[in-house]
Parts: C-alpha cells; sequence; structure tokens
C-alpha cells in the first residue's frame, strides 16, 4: 500500500481559523466529501465517535483520526496543515497542527491497520512534519508525502 492510493490531491488542505477538535473534524469531513462523495454528516459523525474512545493525537503535533464508514470501497484519506496547533488530548499533550485523516469501509479490517501503519510510519518522519508545516500549498504538500514514502522505500 502507498500514500497516492488512498490519498487524493484534492483531499489535501492548509487549514486556517480551526480553533478547536469539533472544526477540524467538520473539515475533515468537508474535505472528504468533496473528494470523495463521503456524506459530510456521516464523516463528522463516525470521527467523533471514534475519538470518544480515545484521542487519536499520537504525537509530536501529529492526529490520525480515522472511521468506518459505509458506501466505501476502499480507505481513503485527507490530510490538513494547521496554521495554529489545537488541543487535542495527544498522548505527549502536544497541540496538533497536523492531522490525517482516515475513512475505511465498514469491513476493510487489515486494509484499515495497514494504511494506519503507513500514515503513522510516514508521519513519525521529523523532517517531513517539518516540511510540511512549512508549505501552505496543497499540491507542494501532496508531493512532499507521497515523495517521502517513495525515498523511504529505496
Amino acid at each position: 500500500m502507498e500514500i497516492p492510493m488512498i490519498l487524493d490531491p484534492q483531499a489535501v488542505r492548509a487549514l486556517s481559523g480551526v480553533t478547536s477538535k469539533k472544526r477540524l473534524m467538520q473539515e475533515l469531513g468537508m474535505i472528504a466529501e468533496t473528494a470523495y462523495g463521503v456524506p459530510h454528516s456521516a464523516a463528522v459523525e463516525a470521527l467523533l465517535e471514534r475519538e470518544s474512545l480515545g484521542p487519536t493525537g499520537v504525537g509530536h503535533g501529529v492526529a490520525l483520526p480515522h472511521a468506518r464508514l459505509e458506501g466505501l470501497d476502499h480507505v481513503v484519506g485527507v490530510l490538513v496543515v494547521l496554521d495554529k496547533p489545537i488541543d487535542f488530548d495527544s498522548v505527549d499533550r502536544q497541540p496538533v497542527d497536523l492531522a490525517f485523516a482516515l475513512f475505511a469501509p465498514i469491513d476493510a479490517g487489515v486494509e484499515h491497520l495497514k494504511a494506519l501503519a503507513l500514515v503513522s510510519r510516514t508521519l513519525r518522519d521529523a523532517s517531513l512534519c517539518a516540511k510540511l508545516r512549512a508549505n501552505s500549498d496543497p499540491v507542494t504538500l501532496y508531493t512532499i508525502v507521497t515523495e517521502a514514502q517513495a525515498v523511504q522505500a529505496a
């Protein structure tokens, strides 16, 4: 599995004015709807429901919100970079400014786990995260995150 298989260039954004976790989830839902046709309200509800089980802030300013949804045939992702970090109840108590949300089919099973592992591995790279944080152009952000995996694989 590779990042371009789960991340459409239309699903990458730099966001300003997001001040809360709930607002971030709303934005992720809107982007998922635009890029993949995922119903906004279902996406937001599923993300918030998953978040209620335990925060998906994995540390170092990164969050990996994820949810399972009806109507998908494969895992899809949304990558956002925030202009100002927000409180996300992360494991290291650091605010979040990078979020890579994953939406998986209800019965995705191992595909969902592989996608989570791939994104987690990719965003564990501090220099990659620094490059993402230093850019706001969606095309550049997409290139950074997709080329990083190609470099790691080489």
